[in-house]
């Protein structure tokens, strides 16, 4: 069976007329603007916002279409990633009937978004190395399975999961593969965007939070067919993206030597980091990582992080997340950053409570 989207989506959104915005009906940029009830004054602040923004984001679309090298009309852009997230369980998946396959342990979102739009939720665990099981992520696939979810580089692993594996996944399942690369920036592997024509059942995200800089503008991006981006704009809210965050990643977008430059940095301190990380007896493992932090074990770990926050470094706990036991998630900071962790870190695993469980 191939890939049919009018049979995946929701037959109540294919007939649903959207919304017009008074920009739907006239996007020029000269005029006497009498349509949107907007203030004529201008705004309370030193700029005026007075305006409505493009509800599509034509200029920025077209910058980030020459620096993604996606067409326009395949270009996505959400309040974060988390936006798309949402709107592609609204127009494909049926409340209480269909379901969803994520593959953890994975980004957080896929399973709220889930549980928020009354969507089952079919778990098909990473091996203990994160890697995809294509086979069992296939087998787990019924009549109601309209979406899979998978985090490359992964997140909270760090790693890249095998190209092969995903693409057997892609080939094989009739529903929506999305693919999930917030920290393809930072990757030495190629993403898949490129791979839209060939796989009309694929859906890539990427974001402008990590290597950009951007997380305050919240600004996702979703990269998919013609026809599937046109769902997510019917059913998206009319000015989803504001003007002046329009305005400014417009402008950001002009700077791409200086996201080279930042990525390079990072992954300068990124390698430092895991150098002194391996250099702490007690540290068991630094897994490997194509993404801006590492997945760290370490004894204790609920404890070294409670110890930490004491000390006001603030790093993330997963050790309860599975395959995960014990394990911390730290960010790469810049070099000051970075030395404070790991002079804490020392500290932290050199007291009593760690000696105790590492010499037991």
């Amino acid at each position: 069976m191939e890939f049919d989207l009018q049979t995946l989506l929701r037959p109540h959104i294919a007939a649903l007329k959207p919304y017009s915005s008074a920009r739907d009906e006239y996007s020029g940029k000269e005029g006497v603007f009498l349509d949107a009830n907007e203030n004529p004054l201008g705004s309370i602040t030193e700029q005026d916002f007075n305006r409505y923004p493009d509800p599509y984001q034509n200029v920025l679309k077209e910058k980030l279409s020459n620096i993604k090298q996606v067409p326009k009309e395949q270009i996505f852009l959400g309040n974060g990633s988390d936006e798309a997230i949402d709107l592609l369980f609204r127009a494909f998946c049926q409340p209480g009937r269909d379901n969803v396959i994520i593959l953890p342990p994975t980004y957080g979102m896929y399973e709220v978004s889930a549980g928020i739009n009354d969507v089952a939720v079919k778990k098909v665990p990473l091996t203990p190395d994160f890697q995809i099981l294509p086979d069992k992520v296939l087998e787990a696939v019924d009549a109601h399975t309209k979406i899979i979810f998978i985090c490359s580089p992964n997140n909270p692993s760090g790693n890249t999961l095998k190209r092969e594996s995903i693409l057997q996944v892609v080939e094989r399942f009739h529903g929506l593969v999305v693919i999930d690369e917030a920290y393809i920036d930072f990757s030495a592997e190629p993403g898949f965007s490129t791979m839209l024509e060939q796989f009309p059942n694929l859906l890539v995200m990427q974001t402008l939070s990590k290597a950009w800089g951007l997380a305050a503008l919240r600004l996702g991006m979703a990269f998919a067919s013609p026809d599937i981006i046109s769902i997510l704009n019917k059913i998206k809210p009319p000015y989803n993206i504001s003007g002046l965050t329009q305005e400014t990643v417009v402008v950001a977008l002009e700077n791409a030597e200086k996201l080279e430059q930042m990525v390079r940095e990072i992954l300068v301190q990124k390698e430092s980091l895991r150098k002194q990380l391996e250099k702490i007896p007690q540290v068991e493992k630094v897994y490997p990582s194509q993404a801006n932090f590492f997945l760290v074990k370490v004894p204790q770990a609920k404890k070294v992080y409670q110890r930490l926050v004491e000390k006001k470094i603030i790093v993330r706990d997963r050790s309860a997340v599975q395959h995960c036991g014990d394990c911390l998630r730290i960010t790469v900071g810049n070099q000051l950053e970075n030395d404070q962790f790991v002079q804490a870190l020392q500290t932290v695993l050199s007291e009593p409570f760690i000696s105790e469980v590492v010499n037991s």
